[in-house]
């Protein structure tokens, strides 16, 4: 008897980039690795709930705003892909109108979030649930899974993350944001993520992304 949401089958996605997994060795999964994998981890607890613990003023405060905007709900979450395939709940604070007639309109209070990326601060509630990771690829839908074709495992064999390479980087394309992924998991170590975190860290500080969008 099939269980609850079982995700995508992780076999099908290895299988299909097999031939690139060992010529690129995109995944860095030599056993030197593994101790590097499992700090990873453990980085990714202590610094998510460092985080939640040090923001909980802001995060709270948003999520006022939000309620009493139009007594809406405070949390979107969209099925997307994470580890090994499996479909999970993606959090983000709402940033468009409750009615469903103008579900499409940001808000006030959305766009300032959308802009500077504080709307996906929720997700470090993922993080600690193990379904994300602080760095790692864009998490995508299952449906957008048969558009990477033989890259698909490399969506599958990590948890996808809350920042990445194709944050970071502007004007990224579709394609483009593929082969940053690839480049990642091919070249991941510590010291690249504590990089994107602080280039990521540094754009939410930017006074930029808090100015309102305005029309030249």
């Amino acid at each position: 008897m099939a269980g609850k949401n079982q995700g995508i089958n992780p076999a099908d996605p290895w299988r299909r980039g097999t031939g690139v997994r060992k010529e690129g060795r995109p995944f860095n999964s030599s056993k030197s690795h593994t101790i590097s994998r499992i700090l990873k981890r453990a980085l990714d607890l202590v610094i998510a709930a460092s985080l939640l613990f040090l923001l909980s003023p802001l995060l709270l405060s948003v999520a006022v705003i939000i309620m009493l905007s139009d007594r809406g709900a405070v949390f979107n979450s969209h099925r997307l892909i994470g580890y090994k395939g499996k479909e999970f709940g993606c959090l983000k604070f709402r940033t468009t109108r409750s009615d469903a007639a103008a579900s499409l309109h940001a808000t006030i209070v959305g766009d300032i979030l959308t802009r500077s990326s504080l709307d996906k601060l929720p997700q470090l509630i993922n993080v600690l649930l193990g379904q994300m990771s602080l760095v790692g690829p864009r998490a995508i839908a299952k449906e957008e899974l048969p558009r990477y074709g033989e890259h698909a495992y490399a969506y599958v064999a990590v948890r996808p993350g809350l920042t990445g390479h194709w944050q970071i980087s502007e004007q990224v394309s579709y394609q483009n944001r593929v082969f940053l992924d690839v480049e990642y998991l091919r070249n991941w170590t510590l010291t690249l993520d504590f990089m994107i975190m602080a280039k990521t860290m540094a754009a939410l500080l930017s006074r930029h992304a808090l100015l309102p969008k305005t029309d030249l």
